[in-house]
């Protein structure tokens, strides 16, 4: 008789194991559900302003790009590629990369390193140093509106702080915003100080991230302060170097504000990169297609330049 039972109570037990693992299935596919939604239900605010400030314009840049558009910025004629070739035969892009890539040139090696001795002599955690972290963080509350316009009274030739503190060890007036041999260096200048802030505050974070333990044990087998930095500090922070390097080149290549209120691309075009060519074609001389197809090379020029720092820049990094 017992084994009877068992033969019977089996199956029924098989169902009632069987229908506890759907039942917690269902449960969890519910849950998961629910944590689905309300992930995109946080999302969805993010998710609406990308789509309205960045999707909309990118495939109207891709629309535009392929159309002639009259002065009205109307939609003319389907011209395909045309606006892509008229860029490369112009010269537009040649001369806009050659002052673009010079413009980088001349800041992200110089910021990231003032930046990165900056951080260093302020890591110490002397009486007062707080005051100069406050000091050297200072320019990134700074707009590049704001920014400008300090240096362009700082530019003036006549009246500028700057010539006066040259005149004052007598070196003649520089030309800073008004000769072709300045105006790129001038505005380099103050992009450096301007990014300097951001850079400071980054580079200074990394370098409290290190434990001090390492510096410690460093100490004790003799190191010194230049051998320290170099061996132990430079590796460790690779990986926040190589953020600051993507970021700064990336925001070089977007430089426009500081351009376009001290030197609007002049003198002779030697400020003219290529993000302010792309504003005098699209909204100074109104050719939308022209100015979308260089918006759209400048976006494939940045995407490669980001991709090859990945590929072999970040070979080099250290990561803990």
């Amino acid at each position: 008789m017992s084994e009877l039972d068992n033969r019977i109570s089996l199956p029924a037990a098989k169902r009632r194991v069987s229908g506890t693992s759907a039942r917690r299935t269902a449960s969890l596919r519910v849950q998961r559900m629910r944590e689905n939604l309300l992930a995109y239900g946080f999302l969805a605010p993010s998710l609406l302003l990308f789509a309205v400030f960045l999707f909309y314009p990118m495939f109207k840049s891709v629309y535009l790009s392929l159309h002639s558009t009259d002065p009205t910025g109307q939609i003319a004629a389907y011209v395909g590629l045309d606006n892509f070739k008229a860029v490369f035969q112009s010269g537009l892009f040649m001369q806009g990369m050659k002052v673009t890539l010079l413009f980088v040139l001349f800041t992200v090696p110089t910021g990231m390193l003032a930046a990165l001795i900056l951080a260093a002599l302020t890591h110490n955690r002397f009486k007062g140093m707080r005051v100069f972290q406050f000091v050297f963080s200072l320019p990134v509350v700074l707009s590049v509106g704001s920014s400008a316009v300090i240096w362009k009274f700082l530019f003036h030739p006549t009246l500028g702080m700057l010539n006066y503190l040259l005149g004052k060890v007598g070196i003649d007036p520089i030309p800073w915003l008004t000769s072709p041999d300045w105006a790129l260096i001038s505005i380099s200048i103050m992009t450096i100080w301007m990014n300097l802030g951001f850079n400071y505050i980054i580079l200074s974070s990394g370098l409290a991230g290190i434990p001090d333990e390492i510096y410690e044990s460093a100490k004790m087998d003799g190191a010194g302060p230049l051998l320290t930095f170099r061996k132990i500090s430079m590796p460790l922070l690779s990986p926040t170097l190589f953020f600051v390097t993507v970021v700064s080149i990336i925001g070089a290549f977007q430089s426009f504000g500081q351009i376009n209120i001290l030197t609007r691309g002049g003198p002779m075009d030697s400020t003219n990169v290529f993000v302010y060519s792309i504003y005098q074609e699209a909204f100074v001389n109104f050719r939308f297609g022209t100015g979308s197809a260089q918006a759209l090379i400048l976006f494939v020029v940045i995407m490669l330049l980001t991709l090859i720092q990945f590929k072999w820049v970040e070979r080099k990094v250290h990561y803990q």
